[in-house]
């Protein structure tokens, strides 16, 4: 931790000239930090169908984050009032609908940690500040599609797995993703 028990780095919104690194982030991350958890034929695929890529719509929105540290991204995640609740721009299963924030849950989308930055808090940052803007734009509850090493970050902050999934990519490889919802309590 940094002084003042904040996490190292930056922390500000993605912009578009950032996909290049956020990608870059996304696979050294999920290969990185998902070994534990997955094969390296689940990572690989779920890195190539774009089950883990970059949303390019989460920038457009405003509604995705980076982390900045020694002059790279080490940490990225994002929220969304969309439909869509997990996957990139390449991934073939997209509904770019709006929610309604009285009655649907907003979506934790896209968290990745590079793994020599890992435990330092940065995940927790990103994701407190989803979940305020979240808030701030209506929203009472959050809903994702969790990986693996991702379920004991979110479930240390409140939110509440439900039954696994195994998720079949366009190649046929299966993987096993963690349904998980929170509520958006008042501050």
């Amino acid at each position: 931790m940094s002084e003042g028990g904040r996490p190292p780095g930056a922390l500000r919104r993605a912009t578009l000239d950032d996909r290049p690194a956020i990608a870059g982030l996304i696979a050294v991350s999920a290969r990185g930090l998902g070994r534990g958890d997955y094969t390296d034929r689940q990572i690989e695929s779920a890195i190539e169908t774009g089950v883990f890529g970059v949303d390019t719509e989460l920038i457009l929105d405003g509604t995705y984050f980076v982390v900045e540290a020694e002059g790279r991204l080490v940490g990225c995640g994002g929220w969304s009032r969309r439909k869509t609740l997990f996957g990139g721009d390449r991934f073939a299963r997209r509904e770019a609908e709006e929610l309604d924030p009285r009655s649907e849950p907003a979506k934790i989308r896209a968290f990745f940690v590079h793994p020599e930055w890992s435990r330092r808090g940065i995940g927790r940052r990103i994701l407190e500040r989803c979940e305020s803007e979240a808030r701030a734009h209506g929203f009472r509850s959050l809903e994702m599609m969790a990986t693996l090493p991702g379920v004991r970050l979110y479930r240390a902050l409140g939110y509440v797995e439900d039954e696994r999934v195994q998720y079949e990519m366009d190649d046929g490889v299966r993987i096993e993703i963690v349904p998980m919802r929170k509520s958006l309590a008042e501050p």
